[in-house]
């Protein structure tokens, strides 16, 4: 997976978790809880359906290296590839 398909993937879990919200034109390295209106619930909903549709796990410590669109694929392309290799 390339890190622009990474950013898609998170970009539609926030389209199911935050319908209403408006994620043409968001800038990929700001924080996202600064473009969108996300709160610490709709974060950890984020980080779930990783884990639930992906079998991505994300550590609570690792949780600010989700911050942006870029932050995401940087953190989350080799994870996305190692659970797609099996290992």
């Amino acid at each position: 997976m390339t890190k622009e398909e990474c950013k898609q993937v998170v970009l539609e879990i926030i389209e199911e978790i935050a319908p209403d919200e408006d994620l043409e034109g968001l800038s990929h390295d700001v924080r996202l809880r600064d473009q969108l209106d996300l709160d610490s619930m709709d974060f950890l909903d984020i980080v779930m359906e990783l884990r639930k549709k992906h079998g991505i796990e994300v550590p609570e410590e690792d949780y600010p290296k989700l911050a942006s669109l870029d932050s995401c694929a940087e953190y989350l392309t080799p994870k996305f590839n190692a659970v797609k290799a099996g290992a």
